[in-house]
């Protein structure tokens, strides 16, 4: 009864609009006060801020996000997409396959989805507009590609999920690369079906020498020494994830005064930027741990795990209805918010089914890439809307397409798995 009165409580509050953060915080103290009383709430409150914070892998978060405010200080995207621009544009619907080509280098030098968003937003949606794209599939393919940012390295969620399942950082980033290169493909993909059926939504875009080709890649460079002094050093072993962000944390600054945009006024920005974001994050699991401590004690997890594993049903069919029911949750709720309520409950019944903690910590990733394009949170679209003034329904129309597109994928990586696992196994 008492799961039941906390539950309905979290869901009133989220459904009111309060912060994630102060939801889960006081659904949580609720529920302690209704189990133990003051003294025993008390206790846990003394001891959960400093159980948050007292964490050496949180320190990749504020890092990787400075890292990003650096990257979008250099102007490092817009060269990216005009990189790619040169070298597909000559297709019919090339500009759009370069902002998915974008996209993804851009995802690869931040852990900022919206980031993603609203950067493809100010650079490669005019510019299709301008040269006779569909609004709507110009609108849904930046909303998309804005989302790679969730799964290639520095992943800001992957790192989320990592502290929160406690397991290896580097592995899970890792394991998002293979998955981030057929999540772009599918993206490009998509494109070229929707351009072949409906001519008209793109024209052909001009030739370029390889001359122009290769004098572009010259303006690429910057982004593969960034993404080599962060997954590089992963992979190989040179540094801790944690050590990778600082470096790149430092590269990015380094990229920025190279690009001489880096003032007194711009670098206060970038960290009262990255301070306001880490925060945000650090009070989200603060509740986290408030609500997690509820859960723990009130065996909702061991329960649960034992439930299921007296159902007469095989893992993956279980598993599938696990995806779908995030899937489901991404068109309600905040993706960050997704994680740190669900994986204290969900990991150790996904582990007793046989799954890997690392697969699971991907594929919900990529389900959680659906939810920011999907209504009504659809948080990406909100973004692309906000800096185009494009119609919302429009966007989510332009979309729905890799929508479909991205349940291909998942279902492809929960049946072979090694999609996943393979680069992680090879470190």
């Amino acid at each position: 009864m008492t799961v039941t009165i906390v539950l309905l409580l979290l869901v009133v509050f989220l459904v009111i609009g309060l912060p994630v953060a102060l939801a889960m915080s006081v659904a949580g103290a609720a529920g302690l006060y209704l189990l133990g009383g003051s003294g025993f709430l008390v206790g846990i409150l003394r001891t959960s801020p400093l159980s948050t914070a007292n964490s050496y892998e949180i320190i990749t978060i504020p890092m990787f996000i400075l890292m990003a405010e650096f990257v979008i200080l250099s102007g490092v995207a817009r060269d990216l997409f005009r990189a790619a621009t040169i070298w597909v544009g000559r297709l019919r619907g090339g500009v759009a396959m370069a902002t998915a080509l974008a996209g993804a280098g851009f995802g690869a030098i931040s852990g900022s989805s919206t980031a993603a968003a609203a950067t493809l937003a100010s650079t490669s949606l005019p510019a299709m507009i301008e040269q006779g794209y569909d609004p709507k599939l110009a609108g849904g393919v930046v909303a998309i590609s804005g989302t790679l940012a969730m799964l290639i390295p520095p992943s800001i969620a992957l790192i989320l999920y990592g502290i929160i399942a406690d397991i290896p950082i580097g592995e899970l980033l890792i394991g998002g690369i293979i998955p981030g290169i057929i999540v772009t493909l599918a993206i490009i993909l998509t494109v070229a079906v929707l351009v072949r059926i409906e001519p008209a939504a793109a024209p052909a875009g001009r030739a370029y020498t390889m001359r122009e080709k290769f004098a572009s890649l010259t303006r690429v460079g910057p982004m593969l020494v960034l993404f080599l002094s962060v997954t590089g050093v992963i992979y190989s072993g040179i540094a801790t994830p944690t050590e990778a962000s600082g470096l790149g944390a430092f590269v990015a600054m380094l990229l920025a005064m190279w690009e001489r945009k880096l003032t007194l006024r711009t670098f206060f920005e970038a960290l009262r930027s990255t301070a306001q974001t880490s925060s945000m994050i650090l009070l989200i699991i603060l509740g986290a741990h408030i609500f997690g401590y509820f859960f723990t004690l009130s065996r909702v997890t061991n329960d649960l795990t034992a439930w299921v594993g007296g159902l007469d049903a095989p893992p993956m069919a279980i598993m599938v209805v696990i995806l779908l029911g995030y899937i489901v949750l991404g068109f309600f709720m905040d993706q960050i918010a997704i994680l740190i309520l669900t994986v204290p409950v969900m990991l150790p019944l996904v582990t007793q089914l046989g799954f890997d903690p690392v697969w699971f910590g991907v594929i919900i990733v990529v389900t959680a890439e659906v939810g920011m394009v999907t209504p009504p949170m659809g948080m990406n679209v909100f973004v692309v809307a906000r800096y185009t003034r494009r119609p919302l329904g429009e966007l989510f129309r332009g979309v729905m397409p890799h929508v479909w597109a991205h349940l291909i994928v998942i279902a492809l990586m929960t049946i072979f798995p090694a999609l996943i696992l393979w680069l992680p196994s090879t470190m």
